[in-house]
């Protein structure tokens, strides 16, 4: 909280210089001058692949409503944004926007009349997009139908909804460079890196925040909790968390198309990733990003403080299991091969941060019914069930089960988990 004040305060002193010295409407980046190839088919099929592949519908359409028509809300711990209406409509979308104000936009985080773009849209990972690739998706983009709906106003607390704050942050954190492959790596290699890196924007998840929101560097894939949505991006650094260098390439490859393997699920807002993006993209596109995430460089999070054991609470948590979890999971954890996942042994569950563990519990369990996996099993939610006290204990019992060796998880864990959540 202290550092919160403190970052406010910061930006409250710097809004004036930053407006001075960064202009409003000051292009601190040569303007683009490239224009964009002819339009063809071939160009917005392209497009389209490109969509998928950085998950663009899943942030710009809001439930029940027209796909890129924008109106759904991003929380974030200074306010709510409001993802923009991405279709062609002349009045509300993007139908007045040449290739160039979109170039404009990936590339430098600048709206087509000037105004600084929030970091919410992660133009820090879409500036390494290349211009050709840029101008396939707003080619896809004019392609669809035009959706007459006005945008929302942004809902950021002062002085964070300011441009003058948006030059600040861009000074200190945002330098826009295209991807450069290393000339020292494969051609399969560098595809990986510049999909994960670039389009599929994952450390945007899958890395910490400063105090002002802003990730190390999008080659940082150290974990970072997704506060507002009380979920934690594991780290893919750490062999313990969500590193995946010791996976058969088979298994991650299948991993990020169906969103199960022989040891894993996904859940929460990688089950989204995976439904609305990785399940679309092709064998070499899916091996290129399997290369590049198995080659990250592996090494453990500094543990915290391991807390006293409450055996009482475990003893809870046994009886918990035994009545609600045992029928699918096994009585001694051992899941059910392609149904049920293994709980003995498992990294979610001994994850030095419990959240994702409680928020199974409280939300329940669901993988993405994609093509290659269309009806998965899923697990019911408890929050309605199993009080904070209850929560607490089935998750102490499982992290410390069958060979399982994690810190036990206190009622006071679940209750500010709960009061963190946004939705």
């Amino acid at each position: 909280m202290k550092a919160r004040l403190l970052a406010v305060a910061l930006l409250a002193a710097l809004a004036l210089a930053g407006a001075m010295v960064y202009g409003l409407n000051h292009l601190d980046e040569a303007a683009p001058t490239q224009s964009a190839a002819a339009t063809s088919p071939a160009m917005v099929e392209r497009g389209a692949y490109l969509a998928r592949a950085g998950n663009c519908m899943g942030c710009h359409t809001q439930r029940g409503g027209a796909p890129y028509a924008g109106g759904r809300a991003l929380p974030t711990p200074f306010g709510d944004v409001f993802a923009p209406n991405l279709t062609p409509d002349p009045a509300t979308g993007l139908g007045q926007w040449t290739s160039n104000d979109f170039w404009a936009a990936l590339h430098n985080g600048r709206s087509k009349d000037g105004r600084l773009l929030t970091p919410a849209f992660p133009y820090t990972n879409y500036a390494l997009v290349t211009r050709e690739d840029a101008d396939a998706l707003f080619a896809y983009l004019q392609s669809l139908p035009a959706v007459a709906q006005a945008n929302r106003a942004h809902e950021l607390r002062f002085p964070y909804n300011t441009q003058p704050a948006m030059a600040v942050w861009r000074a200190l954190y945002f330098r826009p460079a295209v991807f450069k492959p290393d000339a020292g790596r494969s051609a399969e290699w560098n595809r990986g890196a510049y999909l994960t890196q670039g389009l599929g924007h994952c450390n945007a998840c899958h890395a910490p925040r400063n105090s002002l929101g802003a990730t190390p560097a999008a080659t940082d894939f150290s974990g970072g909790m997704l506060a507002p949505l009380a979920w934690y991006a594991p780290s893919l650094h750490d062999p313990a968390e969500a590193g995946v260098a010791d996976w058969p390439a088979q298994d991650l490859r299948q991993w990020l198309k169906t969103g199960s393997s022989a040891s894993s699920s996904a859940l929460g807002p990688m089950g989204e990733v995976i439904l609305g993006s990785t399940q679309y993209l092709n064998e070499t596109d899916l091996a290129a990003m399997a290369t590049y995430l198995q080659s990250l460089p592996q090494h453990a999070a500094a543990k915290s403080t391991q807390r006293r054991p409450e055996p009482a609470l475990r003893e809870l948590g046994k009886a918990l299991y035994a009545d609600h979890c045992a029928r699918c999971h096994g009585e001694q954890g051992e899941g059910v091969k392609a149904a049920y996942p293994a709980l003995a042994g498992s990294r979610s569950v001994q994850m030095q941060n419990p959240a994702n563990l409680l928020r199974i519990i409280q939300r329940g369990g669901f993988a993405p019914a994609t093509a290659g996996n269309p009806r998965p099993y899923g697990m019911p939610p408890f929050a309605g069930i199993l009080s904070d006290t209850e929560q607490a204990a089935l998750a102490s019992f499982v992290r410390n089960a069958w060979g399982n060796q994690a810190a036990d998880v206190r009622p006071l864990d679940v209750l500010q988990l709960k009061t963190q959540r946004v939705n």
